[in-house]
């Protein structure tokens, strides 16, 4: 039977209605009013901040006759920007139902049907910005860049196109000045979302997986509800510090240790602490990687462990025997038989063993091989009376049996390895 053509009409007006960004998505997703230059989309993982950033591009770039529209992308890295902004499931070219651009990945270039053209760039190198220029600009996790002053201060200098220049900042927050500086700008408009405003859009149970878990902590504040949390005072490591000690790992290490803080318990909830360092033949000291093991089993987090070993090539493993005594050394050594295991005992409190790691931190001799977001929340919001949340500092605890046993371990000969 053919459908009357009224109907039809209301069902097509029903579908366009249904796609229009401008109805569908939420308040916060939408473009500020007024006058403005930076539009900071500040919220919590999974709240929707892509998919605004995807849309407001693709509005700017598939409206009318731009054929000399020129957008910037800005990522942590090429990767995050192709995987993320271009391809991702809220990425520009999932997201645009008409006049969708074309990827040319060899030219690093989304070109729409109308000429209008945007560049990904990357933030761990400021200096390809030097040259273009723009008049809108899409910056994506300005929290997380590697070089976020060096590469924000460029993208400013080719934002200069057209009558009104603007810019997108999508980021979960983290205290960095170079977000707190924009945040107080008179010409900035900030919005901020939770996840838990997305939560039709998300996997069922999500939230409450993430709440259980995280409810109440600081990360939990940062990473759900997009909250811009202040330092400690009194914390033993400031972020600041942490964000300029990132480096590559050298070709070559004298010793590296994998320390582990079991848990007390198993299951949801638990974390066992497992941190990879090393020092290198200069005396520097390396975090190599995190290896924690969260609501794992005993067998579980023992495995996580073994691999850590054997991954890194470790010279031996420390363990605190604290938490399940003799218990730790033989669940390892079920693992591996051969597996070599020095166990530790602590007889002083958390804070006071903490502190001469901290300040081989303040003394410059300790460097970061990656980032660690877990394990930086532990630093950053560790003080005297432990962290704010009362939780374990499962991570931080590892960290400092791995940099103490380094730092002590002069009796027994180094030797060279490369990578």
């Amino acid at each position: 039977m053919t459908e009357p053509l009224a109907e039809r009409h209301q069902n097509q007006f029903v579908t366009r209605f249904n796609r229009d960004w401008r109805f569908v998505g939420s308040c916060p997703q939408q473009p500020p009013e007024g006058d403005w230059r930076n539009w900071l989309l500040i919220g919590g993982r999974g709240s929707g901040k892509t998919r605004a950033g995807a849309e407001w591009v693709h509005l700017m770039a598939s409206t009318g006759d731009h054929s000399d529209l020129r957008i910037a992308l800005v990522a942590e890295t090429l990767g995050d920007a192709r995987e993320v902004m271009i391809d991702g499931i809220s990425g520009i070219c999932r997201i645009a139902r008409r006049k969708r651009p074309d990827f040319e990945a060899s030219r690093r270039r989304l070109v729409w049907p109308n000429g209008a053209m945007a560049q990904i760039f990357s933030s761990e190198d400021p200096e390809s910005l030097r040259g273009p220029q723009f008049h809108f600009a899409w910056s994506d996790e300005l929290a997380k860049w590697r070089y976020a002053q060096e590469t924000w201060d460029m993208l400013q200098f080719g934002l200069r196109l057209g009558e009104r220049p603007q810019q997108l900042i999508t980021t979960t927050p983290r205290p960095i000045p170079l977000l707190k500086t924009l945040m107080a700008d008179p010409s900035s408009r900030v919005v901020r979302m939770r996840t838990h405003d997305n939560a039709a859009n998300l996997s069922p149970g999500f939230i409450d997986a993430m709440m259980k878990r995280y409810g109440g902590t600081r990360l939990g504040r940062q990473e759900l509800d997009g909250e811009l949390i202040a330092q400690r005072d009194d914390a033993l490591w400031k972020l600041a510090d942490i964000d300029a000690i990132f480096d590559d790992r050298p070709d070559a290490l004298a010793r590296i240790v994998v320390a582990v803080d079991p848990p007390a318990g198993s299951g949801e909830g638990s974390c066992c602490g497992i941190v990879v360092a090393g020092i290198g033949i200069d005396g520097r000291f390396w975090v190599l990687a995190d290896c924690s093991a969260e609501g794992a089993t005993p067998a579980g987090w023992a495995r996580a462990v073994v691999a850590a070993h054997h991954r890194f090539e470790a010279d031996r493993v420390v363990a605190e025997v604290n938490q399940g005594g003799e218990m730790v050394s033989a669940m390892l050594k079920s693992i591996d038989a051969n597996l070599p295991v020095t166990m530790v005992r602590a007889s002083r409190g958390k804070f006071t063993r903490a502190e001469p790691v901290a300040a081989l931190y303040e003394q410059g001799r300790v460097r970061h091989a990656g980032r660690f977001a877990k394990l930086e929340e532990q630093m950053t919001d560790f003080g005297p009376d432990g962290l704010s949340s009362k939780r374990s500092p499962d991570r931080l605890d590892a960290l400092v049996w791995a940099l103490t046993a380094l730092a002590m371990d002069t009796m027994t000969e180094p030797r060279v390895r490369g990578m």
